[in-house]
């Protein structure tokens, strides 16, 4: 009897320190997660900024920021970003060819969610005019 009471205080030992581990871990809140260019001229590359806050305890640190195909660009916060900080993440779509498009952004971090998608999608245009948004 007193070995299995040992054996529940263990038990329920490493899950609390587990708990208390995962709940220390960085967080991303983001202002927005998918951007609407609108329309937008063909041949003028447009950019937005994906601005972030740590809302976790630990350091934030971005391990990569991945767009899913060669027509986006994007740069990053490469340093830590601490607890209450902001981060951002510059996206450059280069509006080559006058269509709808809709294009992913993986990122990869520390964070308890560790792999975020950002969006941006909007239709590019042969005019000049352009709606941006």
């Amino acid at each position: 009897m007193k070995k299995l009471i040992i054996l529940c205080a263990v038990i329920l030992g490493f899950s609390v320190a587990v708990r208390a581990q995962s709940d220390s871990k960085p967080e991303f809140k983001f202002n927005e997660e998918k951007h609407d260019f609108g329309k937008i001229a063909k041949g003028k590359p447009v950019t937005t900024i994906f601005e972030f806050t740590n809302v976790g305890t630990e350091p934030l640190i971005l391990t990569e920021v991945r767009p899913t195909c060669g027509c986006t660009i994007a740069d990053y916060t490469k340093t830590p970003v601490k607890k209450g900080d902001k981060g951002k993440i510059s996206i450059t779509y280069n509006a080559a060819v006058a269509s709808p498009f809709s294009k992913t952004i993986v990122v990869t971090s520390n964070a308890k969610t560790p792999v975020k998608n950002l969006i941006i999608l909007g239709e590019v245009v042969e005019s000049a005019a352009s709606n941006t948004k």
